[in-house]
């Protein structure tokens, strides 16, 4: 999408038509269950964007984020229930902590290499998960229950302050959008920069990388740190969002698994892929959910795989190759000298454009 929007005078056109409808949309669709929807979906595209600039553009394929998760979730949540400390404080409290926990822990981690790595971040988020449980500081398996702000009359009232609002959830909306265009911005960032080219690099030919003069393990210490400061922010928003955490709820093994499937099956690598996997992975989890899981014969979660595996199968560069090959068929058939008559320029790499 960036690289669209770069190419032609217009490829910002569909960017900005994109945020305007994302601004406007809990002012015409009003149906909670719908927006409670858009929520999670924004929640899992700002989740995976961190993750793929690990996984995708570092090509290190971590299982564990929903470790970093918890973090934030919990850092923002301790804060505000011992010290009554505002969770936009917390926010950035928490991503601190998470960056500089991921970094003590894949420093040795990144000595790892394939499969190893993969298991490794399991065994990690599991570790925590075991000792969150186990905690008495944050009272363990009974999780923790955010306290509400109360008004002079002692009744739950909304507060931009304290990140909680109890008569809609449109406010949750726009601070989760806010934060989800900044994970956006920040992958942009990213991938134009040296550090972008270094990951790529790193992904292509580990070793290449390396004999050309890169210090390999530094950049993916930095990519892990941002991955991780990134997630943490999103784990404090969910805090606040549910009102309630625990282990289970902020660290599972299957929340990492999603976080990666998102990326993955929209298209690793690039910044669009993980928007696009969110967009499609999460509303079909939530409609299959709300209609099936009633059954209590588990087809929800049968059919959901399903659909997943079908989707690896026949699209395994996931949905943005989808898109890709729409253009490339698009001009294949465009009439003979379409191009040079509007005076568009080749695409490097396509059809012609050596000639």
């Amino acid at each position: 999408m960036t690289g669209f929007a770069r190419s032609r005078p217009g490829g910002w056109l569909p960017v900005a038509a994109t945020l305007s409808a994302l601004v406007v949309f809990p002012l015409v669709v009003d149906d909670g269950s719908w927006l409670n929807t858009a929520v999670l979906v924004l929640l899992y595209a700002g989740l995976a964007q961190a993750w793929n600039i690990l996984g995708g553009f570092a090509g290190q394929i971590s299982l564990g984020n929903a470790a970093f998760f918890g973090i934030g979730a919990y850092t923002s949540t301790v804060l505000l229930d011992r010290w009554n400390v505002s969770p936009w404080l917390g926010m950035p409290i928490g991503a601190v902590i998470a960056a500089g926990f991921a970094v003590a822990v894949f420093f040795p981690f990144f000595r790892l290499g394939g499969h190893y790595f993969a298991i490794a971040t399991i065994a990690l988020a599991e570790i925590l998960l075991i000792l969150f449980t186990n905690w008495a500081f944050v009272r363990g398996a009974r999780g923790m229950t955010i306290p509400f702000v109360r008004g002079p009359d002692r009744r739950p009232t909304d507060s931009w302050a304290f990140l909680q609002f109890n008569e809609s959830r449109v406010p949750y909306y726009y601070v989760v959008l806010g934060l989800a265009v900044l994970a956006v911005a920040i992958a942009i960032a990213v991938e134009r920069s040296k550090l972008g080219y270094y990951l790529r690099a790193i992904k292509n030919d580990q070793q290449a990388a390396r004999s050309l003069g890169v210090p390999v393990l530094r950049y993916k210490l930095i990519a892990v740190a941002i991955s991780a400061a990134v997630s943490a922010v999103f784990g404090t928003f969910y805090a606040q969002y549910l009102l309630f955490i625990d282990p289970e709820t902020t660290m599972r093994l299957e929340l990492s698994v999603l976080i990666a499937l998102v990326a993955i099956l929209g298209g690793v690598g690039t910044v669009v892929g993980p928007l696009l996997g969110a967009l499609v992975l999460i509303p079909l989890s939530e409609v299959t959910r709300s209609q099936l899981a009633g059954s209590g014969n588990t087809l929800d979660l049968v059919l959901y795989g399903g659909l997943i595996m079908l989707i690896a199968v026949f699209q395994p560069n996931g949905l943005v190759a989808v898109g890709d090959r729409v253009r490339r068929r698009r001009r294949a058939v465009r009439p003979a000298g379409d191009g040079a008559e509007r005076g568009d320029a080749p695409l490097v790499g396509a059809p012609g454009a050596g000639d």
